[in-house]
């Protein structure tokens, strides 16, 4: 799986503009980013070195319930950003789960200011992330359901939940997967596939092994039928102990919660090229079917050049005649006889004499 970036570059590029700019710069900016996140981000010129960021956004909920509000380890771990830069305000503004005082006089000297305001502009990600964490630790190893532990659902979009279910040994996270277009049913079944073909490969056997299935599997009997009805069928991650060890669990959980954003973007991006194929595989049919014709039009063309040749070389017929006169005389001139006629100039001077035509065009000169 492919990790997206945590942090909001358009967030990271507005706070970096307020902590450079050279003179006092009074903001009030909203934002908005995929998957119903909100920012309102505020500044003052009485206080360029204070910026207020207030975030809205879609939290995990455990089956339909939406939380009422961020928990304390939520909150714990938003602080541990930076104690000194960030200070969480309490209650939040109206309209928004969090809202952030971020005093960038604070940055130290010695620290890098653009990675403190990459990790402030990660805070999205670092809530989803703390909630699934949260949730995981929280299994009730004796909530059991037919010898199994009961899945926990959550939703992070209304038409994404995820479940998640602990056992002993591993954790097991299981993705319904569902698509409005026949043909992304195709592209996501063979990416699948394939998955499962290179995850149980050699030089993959430290990654999770990944299970895809078109009918439900046995973790998930007893949930609702309108939950399992898909049509992309199930896939299912087997989360080692090691994955989730010391740095390994941060990655793990943002994998697991990008999961459906990595899928839509494979299929999107195979779609487009698929695409782009087709129409440069087109253009050299095209090709090949109009070059026939191009050949004929040039020796059309060449044919008919020769013809307008001819007709333009066309000469009056005193002149041709004449040619043509000139031509057997010539002939006459070559011919050598063994044997002297007697009388045969006479007769070639008098009657094989070319006759000279005068052109009815032509003109007389006037006294």
């Amino acid at each position: 799986m492919a990790s997206f970036e945590r942090a909001s570059p358009s967030l990271k590029n507005i706070l970096q503009k307020i902590y450079r700019a050279e003179k006092p710069l009074e903001l009030d900016h909203h934002l908005h980013e995929f998957g119903s996140v909100e920012y309102h981000i505020q500044s003052t010129a009485f206080d360029p070195h204070l910026a207020y960021l207030s975030i809205s956004m879609p939290l995990l909920s455990q089956g339909d319930l939406l939380p009422s509000g961020i928990s304390r380890y939520t909150m714990e771990m938003i602080k541990g950003i930076s104690s000194d830069i960030v200070e969480i305000i309490e209650p939040a503004k109206a309209g928004y789960q969090l809202t952030l005082r971020l005093d960038f006089a604070k940055i130290p000297r010695k620290k890098d200011p653009v990675k403190i305001i990459r990790d402030i502009s990660a805070v999205q990600a670092t809530v989803l992330s703390a909630q699934l964490k949260e949730m995981l630790w929280k299994v009730n190893y004796d909530d059991t359901y037919q010898g199994m532990h009961k899945p926990i659902k959550l939703v992070y979009h209304p038409r994404e939940p995820f479940y998640v279910i602990r056992q002993p040994q591993k954790i097991i996270t299981v993705f319904p997967m569902r698509f409005k277009e026949y043909s992304d049913v195709i592209i996501a079944t063979s990416f699948f596939q394939e998955l499962m073909d290179v995850g149980s490969s050699k030089k993959w056997a430290k990654a999770p092994p990944c299970c895809w299935s078109p009918i439900p599997p046995p973790e998930l009997r007893g949930e609702p039928f309108a939950d399992l009805s898909t049509n992309g069928g199930f896939v299912t991650f087997d989360i080692a102990p090691r994955h989730i060890r010391g740095k390994r669990l941060e990655k793990t959980v943002w994998n697991l919660l990008n999961f459906y954003a990595y899928v839509k973007y494979h299929v999107k991006c195979t779609k487009g090229f698929i695409q782009r194929r087709m129409r440069k595989r087109l253009d050299s049919l095209v090709e090949v079917l109009h070059k026939p014709n191009l050949e004929e039009n040039e020796h059309t063309k060449r044919v008919q050049g020769r013809r307008r040749v001819r007709k333009w070389m066309r000469l009056p017929t005193s002149k041709l005649l004449k040619r043509k006169c000139g031509e057997f005389t010539k002939k006459i001139k070559r011919i050598r006889f063994r044997l002297k006629i007697q009388g045969f100039l006479c007769f070639r001077q008098r009657w094989l004499k070319i006759p000279k035509f005068s052109s009815s065009r032509g003109y007389m000169k006037l006294d």
